[in-house]
């Protein structure tokens, strides 16, 4: 009998148990999951953080912060005695696109740079008049971008010139956790990809980038699948692990994929986090790939084609602590849409897909002194809808065989009824996984599938399917032509 998705007692395990670790945007969040992929009630723990972020686009965490928000965690779901030995495995993802400058002796030069640190746009602008853009995403599948490695290694070189000449390594969030805690930096072959870096047909660095960069392949760690995990030693302190694998270090998209049931290439996910992406899993590379698009490698068979999206739950929680919002959001959400509703491009940290304007802001047109707070915020959520249906958009003709888009993430957890809004501008249905925390199921998944491939995984839990309104699709075509309109607008002043 197939077990249901719910939390279960330690008693009642499947094993082995695996240790799923997420490093998000707004907080380190860690639990045991049995071989099920359930999680394991009250192994669970959660310690919350933020990015520190600047007008000038800087956008970083202290690595050392999060090192110790990792331990806390490992420390307070591994504390019950009555787990034993259970544990086999220590998995981890955390956000993409990040970057630590390390020394010779592992110790961090500068803070963990965010995919959000928007402070290399000059070098983007120069590395796109020095080499064939359109070329290097073919070969690694990312555009030249604030959120990638060439051009923040450039504006490093130029801005810090003293630390590029420390820095012996460049690591990820996650190579720096795993170095701290188990003594190797071990990178998932996702975590390379997110670089902009890794060819994504051969696995290979590319040398052309690395070169742009000022940058040699012997800094950065050898991709490793899932299926590479290590017999690390693990810290005195946690004898709950004393005989767990350690798993390199995956992307959070990667994972959140798996964990909402998007493990081939008819579902296409919606992330709904504080960042969000739409994202397909397929068989090899995309060929050719959209301009608009990335593709990823994340193991020696797969790819991840799609586009992420700066803006979704940061855009939200903007306007909920800005705005003097009425406590009758469902039913502003589920209203039939009106053209008084302000048209917002929600760009508060840039854009990522499908324009890649890293220095682009948000804009508010049509607001009026009969605007109430109400319509800014359905304004507000039509704008990332029309995000997400841009990138929609460019991934149609690379992935025609999507047959569902499953959403999860905390904003549509919170705000269920903004699905609606997402399926009237998507004009396709969205099912919404009510599983929370789909992306630390997904790591859990992924190493479940390597040390229990006989066991069967509960499904997805999920809720309401939220069906395109016709009615409402002419509004939308029109919203999403003016939408357009505004931004090639905005990119041309």
């Amino acid at each position: 009998m197939t077990p249901t998705d719910k939390d279960v007692a330690l008693e009642a395990a499947l094993d082995p148990l695996v240790l799923a670790l997420d490093i998000g945007s707004t907080a380190t969040r860690g639990g045991v999951h049995d071989a099920a992929g359930r999680r394991v009630h009250g192994l669970q723990h959660k310690v919350p953080h933020a990015f520190t972020v600047a007008p000038d686009g800087t956008s970083v965490i202290d690595p050392e912060q999060v090192t110790a928000e990792v331990t806390l965690v490992i420390d307070a779901v591994t504390a019950d005695p009555r787990l034993g030995d259970r544990i086999a495995g220590v998995a981890m993802d955390t956000f993409a696109a990040s970057l630590i400058a390390v020394d010779a002796a592992g110790r961090a030069l500068t803070p963990c740079l965010t995919y959000a640190d928007s402070r290399s746009a000059g070098a983007v602008a120069a590395l796109r008049q020095e080499l064939d853009e359109h070329a290097a995403q073919q070969r690694t599948g990312t555009r030249i971008h604030t959120s990638y490695h060439a051009p923040r290694l450039r504006w490093l070189t130029a801005t810090q010139p003293r630390v590029v000449a420390q820095a012996a390594r460049w690591w990820s969030l996650g190579e720096y956790v795993w170095a701290r805690l188990i003594g190797q930096p071990l990178a998932g072959t996702s975590t390379v990809a997110w670089t902009g870096l890794l060819d994504r047909r051969t696995g290979e660095l590319d040398a052309g980038l690395l070169a742009a960069a000022g940058a040699g392949p012997e800094q950065f760690s050898a991709p490793r699948d899932m299926t590479q995990p290590v017999p690390a030693a693990a810290p005195a302190r946690w004898p709950a692990l004393a005989r767990a694998a350690w798993f390199p270090v995956i992307t959070d998209g990667f994972a959140s994929n798996i964990g909402s049931g998007a493990i081939d290439a008819t579902v296409l996910t919606a992330a709904t986090a504080t960042s969000g992406a739409l994202r397909v899993l397929l068989d090899g590379p995309a060929d050719p790939l959209p301009f608009g698009l990335w593709n990823y490698r994340v193991d020696a068979r797969r790819t991840l084609l799609g586009g992420a999206i700066n803006d979704v739950g940061r855009a939200v929680s903007w306007a909920q602590s800005t705005l003097r919002l009425s406590p009758a959001l469902p039913a502003v959400l589920t209203a039939p849409p009106s053209d008084a509703t302000p048209l917002v491009l929600p760009y508060l940290t840039g854009e990522r897909a499908p324009g890649w304007a890293g220095g682009a802001r948000a804009v508010f047109g049509g607001v009026s002194a009969a605007t109430d707070a109400d319509a800014l915020f359905r304004g507000i959520v039509e704008g990332v809808a029309m995000t997400y249906a841009r990138v929609a958009g460019e991934l149609h003709p690379a992935a025609p065989q999507v047959v569902e888009v499953a959403a999860a993430g905390r904003v549509s957890n919170d705000q269920p009824e903004w699905l609606q809004v997402l399926a009237d501008v998507l004009g396709r249905p969205v099912t919404h996984v009510t599983r929370r925390r789909a992306t630390q199921r997904g790591t859990a998944l992924l190493a479940l599938d390597v040390l229990a491939p006989d066991v069967p995984r509960a499904p997805r839990a999920t809720g309401a399917t939220y069906e395109p309104r016709p009615a409402h699709a002419e509004h939308y075509a029109e919203r999403r032509a003016r939408f357009a309109q505004v931004y090639d607008k905005l990119l041309r002043d």
